[in-house]
């Protein structure tokens, strides 16, 4: 496999061989359809349209490839150069993968967040694989002095049908760079894939596994220093002094300082400690001494949060329409689920380096939201957009904390003050204390059954933080409890809804000083829990089976066929009565996961799981291998949030600041795992998210099935489940 080469190297290299090609996909402001573009040595020109840069075949016939999206784990540094190089019709271990630098004029949207990597680009990034390869086959067709149709493209040649004569890519660059982009562009079909829908291995985990990857942690610059920050440990409280008298003595302490992060419209304070290492800055942050000005706002802890939140169910007023209807159902059940708040915890913690000078910024580090950050800085720094630079790295996970530009401000700040390039670190306590953090959420749901046992009356009321909340300081808006909210359903599968006949879903925001955030799958993490468990609990009230309940209540034969699937996969027809089975299927960014879970008892008679079942339908995807992996590391981050850890609070701070307390599911902790993908001819679907959400009420349910004992708070312990 060829080494990776830096992006720096990239841009040297393809310089230097004088015509490069660079392939562009421009998108029209008026959302017409991609225009493709050739330039020999750099992008297309900028002509007032935006500009997407994806491949680049210089004259020794060495292609790269673009990702414009970031990696922390979940494969798009693979997906999007495997989608390119299919209709290309090069080899993907042939080809240099390289992280593209925020610039949305000629990447696109680069956000990686909501599982859209692979469902957002594929057209685009198929139809740019296919408008390349056909202009190099014009170009040679053109020097043979053939039709083009007598030509074709394979392993980076352009092949004669009648004489065998080949071209390399490399000898084709000049002419095809001057060729006009063809307006129409066959895509293949899918049984014609060589390299789409295959187990390909995957570029990044040998230099994963071997060291040579560069994480933010990882990236050094020359002239860098390192600094580590203090911060107000109730989020929002001041500095009101420090004493860094002692830190001065530190060999290698180089500036103190306060410094300032923005999480949403909250100002976070904390005193910057740099130095000439990061264990000089981390010794000279022990010595120091602040005094903070906590006043002006509550300090509540969990116990102070759960009953504001359970306080909160109260207040949406009755729908009268929907009472009406409960009231008249056959059979009625009410309940209440808790989730509590969680902490991203990333194996790798936050980190990122920054290098501000008097006309630029430029930005190295593992960030998901690459075009936000680079605007955030724009317009905090009072820097024009096109002289800030955002450097992706690999990501040790982000899971959304590291979409967010709070830390890479904080570092240009830092940098700003000391001069110099600096790289920020974050250490593991700082990274599980100062969130922001998955918000708790409780739910009250009543439900009421038609005589024949069919959902007549369904109803959720969520009292949470909204994300987001702390963009105003205005007070929550007035829940609407008698207007649907996607946001308060968010998992649920869609068709439900119209298969029953008397729904109302509302909420209401819990206001704290506590930051909140996106978390893997965002809301449907937390939903999802509560619907689906709810959804058990009727079909158990109505006397039917779970899965044949949940199948009957879904019109769409989409959804019909990923439970008549999962009924195979589990031989649940024969699984016996009280055999600690349990299922769940949730859906959220257009990706529908359903779990089955197998629990048993152990001859000590404490719980155990024996395996987990997953059915993934993404619809048309790229590579099964990754899915699996996003699937089985949703599971297990599903499996710790159910029953290992959960951020609390006392006095405003966040309790737990390391492993020891917070504790991870340990490799002896995880089940069998099997993980299935739907085939089905359906638009490409999220996958890293999707596959999270169904885990805790399926295995919730399956207890309920072998104990008899329903569990509606989150996290439990196994062994204290009898």
């Amino acid at each position: 496999m060829r080494k990776p080469i830096s992006r720096r190297d990239f841009i040297q290299k393809t310089a230097a061989s004088g015509i490069a090609l660079t392939l562009a996909a421009y998108m029209p402001s008026q959302g017409a359809r991609a225009v493709i573009a050739m330039q020999p040595g750099t992008a297309a020109a900028e002509n007032g349209t935006e500009l997407m840069s994806w491949i680049s075949i210089d004259q020794s016939g060495k292609v790269t490839l673009m990702c414009n999206r970031s990696e922390m784990g979940q494969g798009t540094f693979q997906a999007l150069p495997q989608m390119l190089a299919e209709e290309l019709e090069v080899k993907l271990e042939d080809v240099d993968i390289v992280f593209a630098p925020a610039n949305p004029k000629k990447y696109g949207a680069q956000p990686q967040e909501g599982s859209f990597s692979v469902r957002g680009w594929a057209p685009t990034l198929l139809r740019t694989g296919a408008s390349a390869r056909e202009m190099l086959i014009q170009a040679a067709a053109q020097q043979w002095k053939v039709p083009s149709s007598d030509c074709y493209a394979l392993n980076g040649e352009v092949i004669n049908r009648t004489s065998g004569n080949k071209l390399g890519y490399g000898v084709l660059v000049e002419k095809a760079a001057g060729l006009t982009p063809p307006a129409q562009v066959a895509l293949k079909k899918r049984i014609d894939y060589k390299i789409i829908g295959k187990s390909l291995p995957r570029q990044d985990i040998p230099l994963k596994t071997n060291g040579t990857a560069i994480f933010g942690l990882d990236k050094k610059i020359p002239g860098m220093q390192y600094a580590v920050v203090e911060r107000n440990p109730r989020f929002i409280g001041k500095v009101k002094s420090f004493d860094d008298s002692e830190t001065r003595k530190v060999s290698g302490i180089t500036h103190v300082f306060k410094v300032q992060r923005i999480v949403f419209n909250q100002v976070c304070e904390g005193v910057a400690v740099v130095a000439n290492s990061t264990w000089a800055a981390m010794q000279g942050r022990k010595v120091l001494k602040v005094e903070w000005d906590d006043s002006g706002f509550d300090h509540p802890g969990t116990v102070e949060l759960d009953a504001q939140m359970h306080e909160n169910l109260k207040k949406p007023a009755q729908n009268p329409q929907f009472e009406t209807a409960f009231n008249q159902s056959s059979k009625k059940l009410e309940a209440f689920y808790e989730t509590p708040y969680q902490s991203h915890s990333c194996m790798e913690p936050l980190n990122c380096i920054a290098d501000v000078r008097s006309d630029s910024i430029e930005i190295w580090g593992p960030v998901q939201e690459a075009n936000w950050i680079q605007a955030d800085i724009s317009q905090k720094m009072n820097v024009p957009i096109e002289r800030v630079t955002v450097n992706m790295t690999f990501l040790g996970g982000g899971f959304g904390r590291k979409g967010f530009p709070d830390y890479p401000h904080e570092a240009a700040l830092i940098s700003k003050e000391i001069g110099a390039p600096v790289q920020v670190v974050w250490t593991r306590e700082d990274d599980m204390t100062a969130g922001p953090f998955r918000p708790g959420a409780f739910f009250a749901c009543k439900g009421g059954l038609t005589p024949g046992g069919g959902i007549h009356t369904f109803q959720t009321i969520t009292a949470t933080q909204w994300i987001g909340q702390g963009w105003t300081a205005a007070p929550s808006p007035p829940p609407e409890p008698a207007t649907y909210n996607a946001g308060n359903s968010e998992g649920l599968l869609p068709p439900y809804l119209s298969g029953i006949k008397h729904y109302s879903f509302a909420g209401v925001g819990t206001r704290s000083p506590v930051p909140v955030m996106w978390w893997r799958s965002v809301s449907a993490s937390t939903n999802g829990f509560a619907c689906e468990s709810f959804l058990d609990e009727l079909a158990h009230l109505a006397g039917k089976d779970p899965l044949d309940f949940r199948r009957d209540h879904l019109p769409d034969l989409r959804y019909k066929a990923l439970f008549n699937r999962l009924e195979e996969l589990t031989n649940w027809k024969s699984r016996g009565q009280n055999q600690g089975w349990g299922i769940a299927a949730t859906e959220c960014f257009t990706g529908i996961c359903a779990h089955a879970v197998k629990v048993s008892r152990k001859t000590d008679g404490k719980i155990r799981i024996d395996k987990v079942i997953a059915l993934m339908d993404c619809g048309w995807y790229v590579n099964p291998d990754i899915i699996r992996a996003q699937v089985e590391g949703s599971i297990v981050m599903g499996l710790g949030a159910a029953t290992s850890h959960a951020t609390i609070f006392e006095d405003g701070k966040a309790v737990h600041r390391n492993f020891d307390t917070y504790p991870m599911p340990r490799i002896a902790d995880i089940p069998e795992i099997e993980v299935h993908i739907m085939e089905n001819e359906e638009k490409p679907g999220g996958v890293g998210e999707p596959g999270l959400p169904p885990f805790a009420p399926a295995l919730t349910n399956a207890i309920f099935d072998l104990t008899g004992k329903r569990i509606r708070k989150l996290p439990f312990k196994l062994d204290e489940i009898s």
